[in-house]
This record gives structure tokens, sequence and C-alpha cells, in this order.
């Protein structure tokens, strides 16, 4: 699986931004698809989570309300639109696949690196105050 993000650049606080991630592989619709975010000097932390059906979302507290995960399967296209940008949303943001075909975790599940197999090469956001 190949992952290629696509859709960060500069924005002003209150901005909005839409992150795309297209997925190579005839199966992605079986696939959990995510984003996480590693800001400059900070750990790599969970942004958002998609399940294979779509049925299933999850954020981090710190986005909550304000972006919105979504997935197109005829595309292999898995989206992230983000509202009402802070300077605290600057980061690299990657996006993450979770191969484990048709399955549907918990929250806490899906916030572990450790439940994606795929990542792709990020795309920088940054948010100017």
């Amino acid at each position: 699986v190949q992952l290629q993000a696509s859709g960060g650049g500069l924005v002003q606080a209150g901005g909005s931004l839409r992150l795309s991630c297209a997925a190579s592989g005839r199966v992605f619709s079986s696939y959990g698809m995510g984003w996480f975010r590693q800001a400059p000097g900070k750990e790599r932390e969970f942004v958002a989570i998609i399940t294979w059906s779509g049925d299933s979302t999850y954020y981090a507290d710190s986005v909550k309300g304000r972006f919105t995960i979504s997935r197109d399967n005829a595309k292999n296209t898995v989206y992230l639109q983000m509202n009402n940008l802070k300077p605290e949303d600057t980061a690299v943001y990657y996006c993450v696949a979770d191969t484990a075909t048709y399955y549907s975790g918990s929250y806490y599940y899906y916030r572990s690196e450790a439940a994606y197999d795929y990542w792709g090469q990020g795309t920088l956001v940054t948010v100017s105050s």
C-alpha cells in the first residue's frame, strides 16, 4: 500500500485547509484510514480515524469540532477537512492505513501508532497567527 498525502500549505489562523490522501491497492475500502501529525519539537500524535465502513470516526480532543475526516472509496482517497485552524495545528500531517481488513476498533486502539501498517510521506501545514 502506498499513501500519497497532499493539500498542506500556509494559512492564517481561522482559515481552512483540506488534506487528501490517495492510496494504492484494490482493498482500500476494507482499511481503516487516519491522520497523525507531528509539530516541531514534539512527539507525533493521533488526529483522526475513519473506519473501513465509514460508520465510525474518532478525533483527538484538540481537533474535535474543527476537523472532519471522510473517505471516498471509489477514489481510494481519505480527506481531512480542517476548519478554524490555530497556530498550534502547525505540523507535518501523516496519512496512515490500518490494514486489518474490515476491522472496527475502539478509540484507544486507533490512537496508538501500533495500529497502523503504512504511513504516507507527510504534508506540512503551517498556521500563522
